[in-house]
Order: structure tokens, then C-alpha cells, then sequence
């Protein structure tokens, strides 16, 4: 997954459990977006396992399925 960042579009680079961008020096949290409404995931986690669930209607949604999108993470 080549994801871009929202502010400069530079490629993100892995940095422990979050993302960064080189160029604006600012670190993203990937948020799980329903392919089918682009609103946010609930993010279920139980037993080793993740599974991602949409509140508007569409119930739970593969993992194959999930979109990703950057999310700015608060300073």
C-alpha cells in the first residue's frame, strides 16, 4: 500500500505504527474507510483478530475491502 500525504502528496514512510511524511515532517494514523459509503470504520478487535465495521448500514466490511486514508495526528 503506496499512500501519498494529504498535505504535499510525498509517499508516507512506516515509522513504528504510524505514517510520516519526510517533506512536511507530520505524522498520520491510518483511519479504515468503508469502500462503499467513505465514512469511517469502527476498528473491532478481539482475540488476535481485526475486523472492521460500518455504522451507516453496510455491517461488516472484508479486510480486503477496507479503504485506508491518512489522518493527521494531534500534537
Amino acid at each position: 500500500m503506496n499512500l501519498s500525504c494529504p498535505v504535499c502528496q510525498h509517499s508516507l514512510d512506516v515509522e513504528e505504527d504510524r505514517y510520516r511524511c519526510a517533506i512536511c515532517d507530520r505524522f498520520f494514523a491510518m483511519q479504515a474507510i468503508c469502500p462503499d459509503c467513505h465514512q469511517p470504520l469502527q476498528v473491532l478487535k478481539a482475540c488476535g483478530a481485526v475486523d472492521y465495521f460500518c455504522v451507516n448500514g453496510h455491517g461488516l466490511i472484508s479486510k480486503k475491502r477496507v479503504e485506508f486514508s491518512p489522518l493527521l495526528e494531534s500534537l
